[in-house]
C-alpha cells in the first residue's frame, strides 16, 4: 500500500512572473502533477472511467505556504504524502524542495484535499465511498512524516 510518492522536475520558464521568481499558482499545479502521477504509478488516473459508475476527484481545499523562491532551470521534487483517507476523500501533505541548492531546502508545502465524486442522472456532482480497487492501494503515511505540516521547513 503507498503513501507517499516523489516527482522531479525543473522549473519552466512560462512559470515564472516578471521577477523571474516562480508564480504563486504554479505551485497549485505542481501539487496537481504529483497527485495525478501519484495515481498513475498505483495504475489509475484521477478521471477513473474503470469503475461503474465513473468517478472524478475535484478539489475541496488548497493551501499553499512558501519559504523561498523558485526560478527558472530549478530542479524540484515533488513529494505527496497522504496526510488523512476517509471514505470519500483524500487530504494530501505536498512538500515542494529546490533540489539544486547545496543543500536542497524545502521551499513550499501544500495541501490538497479531494472528495471522490460521481454524477447522477441530471449530471449533478455527488461524494461517493473511494472505489475499493483504489482505496486498497492507499494509506495514511506515518505521523513521524507528517510533521505538524503547519509552515515550511528547511530539510
Amino acid at each position: 500500500m503507498a503513501y507517499e510518492f516523489k516527482l522531479v522536475r525543473r522549473v519552466e520558464f512560462n512559470e515564472t512572473d516578471a521577477a523571474g521568481i516562480v508564480h504563486f499558482t504554479s505551485f497549485f499545479r505542481y501539487m496537481e502533477s504529483v497527485e495525478h502521477a501519484f495515481f498513475r504509478s498505483l495504475g489509475h488516473s484521477v478521471f477513473m472511467t474503470n469503475v461503474d459508475p465513473p468517478v472524478g476527484w475535484p478539489r475541496v481545499a488548497a493551501s499553499c505556504e512558501f519559504s523561498e523562491p523558485l526560478y527558472f532551470e530549478d530542479e524540484i521534487e515533488l513529494h505527496l504524502l497522504v496526510a488523512e483517507k476517509k471514505e470519500k476523500s483524500l487530504t494530501y501533505q505536498i512538500r515542494i524542495r529546490k533540489l539544486n541548492a547545496d543543500p536542497p531546502v524545502e521551499v513550499a508545502r501544500g495541501r490538497l484535499t479531494v472528495v471522490c465524486v460521481t454524477r447522477d442522472a441530471r449530471g449533478q456532482m455527488r461524494a461517493v465511498p473511494i472505489p475499493k480497487a483504489f482505496a486498497s492501494l492507499v494509506r495514511v503515511a506515518p505521523a513521524s512524516m507528517l510533521g505538524s505540516g503547519k509552515s515550511a521547513r528547511r530539510n
